[in-house]
């Protein structure tokens, strides 16, 4: 079983071009998915993930009206946790969720995985997303 932990990036609508520089200056490729492509008629990138050859994880999005915070720049690192681990991840959800506000409860999602959203007891944004669970 494995896990991450990743920090994951808010834009303001230049996300693409972002982790086409993170790209360049450390190495790897990028893939992303647009708002569009999950039927959203909203322009940006919903998520993008680089992974490098040295092992480097970056997670990034554009920031959209409706998204829990508002965008201000120099603020806006998250976290994410996200692997196969499905009781682990379950757990950590449960313990960061105490006393914190869920934006997105942990369910299935459009692409498959159980992803959730929370801001902690301290205002910090976590993301957890286990991979490829069982319905």
């Amino acid at each position: 079983m494995s896990q991450q932990l990743n920090p994951y990036l808010t834009f303001n609508g230049n996300c693409a071009e972002a982790m086409d520089f993170y790209a360049s200056a450390l190495g790897g490729t990028t893939t992303a998915m647009t708002f569009r492509d999950s039927g959203m008629d909203v322009d940006g990138i919903m998520h993008a993930a680089l992974e490098t050859p040295a092992g480097f994880h970056l997670f990034a999005s554009d920031h959209i009206e409706g998204m829990g915070m508002p965008f201000v720049q120099g603020t806006t690192v998250q976290v994410s946790l996200s692997g196969d681990d499905a009781a682990a991840l379950r757990g950590y959800w449960d313990a960061l969720s105490v006393d914190g506000q869920v934006l997105m409860p942990l369910e299935r999602q459009m692409w498959g995985d159980d992803y959730g959203m929370v801001i902690d007891k301290f205002g910090i944004y976590w993301h957890v997303n286990i991979a490829g669970t069982a319905a």
